[in-house]
């Protein structure tokens, strides 16, 4: 390999594994010590194989989607996985790599000014794709957060379903008719499950349009437009009170600059009596940057905070943390049912939009999984109230509200597996 600055960065990566790196003038090299799965990718161009040396974090995933970097044997997960295996947080050191982070985080305000305009955009970019995309790879319900696998062989339905349940139980519905906000509603298959098993009055606000169409004929179509209402709202205009508040998938979207308006919000919005359970991705690490590559062509305007950024903002804000669960591997798993499902649907997908989508597409579940497998990312889900003794003294009552959701999900023909909806057609 001619390229001296990606050799160098290559040799101190790989301590293990068998990857050939073959480059554009044909000339191929192996990394590594020989074992496990052979490996094998080529560079199409100086400028792929340039910007990879110089930038990693972005380029690769950019070079792989604009094809100016094949997989000649392997998958792109399977190299990603050798990376972080290896221990590719570590090469991150390297004093351009440093510069460049540095340099990320001089122009994280101004991506990240997530304000009620750009934050609309930014829901567009990603959530109002085609709703046939999401049909190929998501569960029956179309969960898109973190499932809650409760056994290793569980399904992507099931733990689904799992999730919902768990953090039903979280948020304590002790009485019918509990008021409820569900902040980033998705598609409403949480405040739909919220009204149809716990009598809660549920407000849906969500920033995309395609969301919000599917979740108000699904609460039309499954009777419980008066117990399930779903707006296109920015919670900033969101006007209380509420019982109950839950937020799944959406405070990544809020940036750092925002945290203390989000919860300043919530605890406006929330009972003096009531619960708030936030379902967010975090770090169990000091802060850092968004993904590069994430950031720029995925979930533009994101941030994956630390347990120690929440509770800050919390802390201002006059909210009490009651509860932290870390769900460990969850998102792990959840992600490898979504690329495999993907995986086996690519054509589908690629006859919606076309092969730089899907490269795009496998290339930002790939590193997700990898992120959560084997760095430094898990999913937190904070309880909070305003008053100390709002909840029970022990967590006895979540158990015994999941054997009381179940016995109902098992009574409403849902065991296991939500009903499908809108003519969907999901493929396990």
């Amino acid at each position: 390999m001619t390229n001296r600055v990606l050799s160098t960065y290559l040799s101190h990566l790989f301590r293990f594994g068998n990857l050939t790196v073959t480059d554009p003038d044909g000339r191929s090299s192996r990394w590594g010590d020989g074992s496990g799965k052979p490996l094998h990718i080529r560079f199409n161009s100086k400028s792929a194989e340039w910007g990879v040396a110089i930038n990693p974090g972005l380029k690769f995933g950019e070079s792989y989607m604009n094809g100016g970097v094949d997989m000649v044997e392997g998958s792109i997960f399977d190299l990603l996985s050798l990376v972080f295996r290896n221990g590719g947080n570590d090469v991150a050191n390297e004093p351009w790599m440093r510069a460049i982070a540095r340099m990320r985080l001089l122009y994280r305000r101004y991506i990240q000014n997530n304000t009620p305009q750009r934050a609309r955009a930014n829901v567009h970019h990603h959530y109002d794709l085609s709703s046939q995309l999401y049909d190929l790879f998501l569960d029956t319900d179309r969960q898109y957060s973190c499932a809650y696998f409760e056994t290793p062989n569980a399904s992507l339905d099931q733990a689904q379903l799992a999730k919902k349940r768990h953090i039903a139980a979280k948020l304590f519905f002790d009485r019918p008719d509990l008021r409820t906000l569900d902040v980033g509603c998705g598609w409403g298959g949480l405040g739909l499950y919220l009204a149809q098993h716990l009598d809660a009055k549920v407000t849906g606000v969500t920033l995309s349009d395609e969301q919000l169409a599917i979740a108000q004929r699904r609460a039309a179509e499954s009777g419980l437009t008066g117990h399930a209402d779903f707006r296109l709202e920015d919670y900033r205009d969101t006007q209380g009170p509420f019982d109950r508040i839950v937020s799944v998938g959406m405070f990544e979207h809020v940036g750092l600059d925002f945290y203390e308006d989000y919860f300043g919000q919530c605890a406006r919005l929330l009972h003096d009596d009531g619960v708030m359970l936030l379902h967010t991705i975090g770090r169990i690490e000091e802060p850092a940057n968004t993904n590069a590559f994430i950031g720029k062509y995925i979930f533009p305007g994101g941030y994956l905070p630390s347990l120690s950024q929440v509770t800050k903002a919390t802390e201002r804000s006059g909210l009490i943390v009651t509860d932290v669960e870390v769900l460990r591997l969850h998102y792990a798993d959840t992600l490898r049912h979504w690329r495999e499902r993907f995986q086996a649907r690519r054509e589908e997908a690629k006859a919606i939009y076309d092969e730089r989508f899907c490269r795009m597409w496998e290339f930002y579940l790939a590193v997700s999984e990898t992120a959560f497998r084997w760095q430094d990312l898990v999913v937190f889900q904070v309880q909070l109230t305003k008053k100390l003794d709002t909840l029970p003294t022990t967590r006895d009552y979540i158990y015994e509200t999941e054997t009381r959701l179940r016995q109902m999900e098992q009574a409403a023909g849902h065991a296991g597996r939500s009903e499908s909806w809108g003519g969907r057609n999901a493929a396990e």
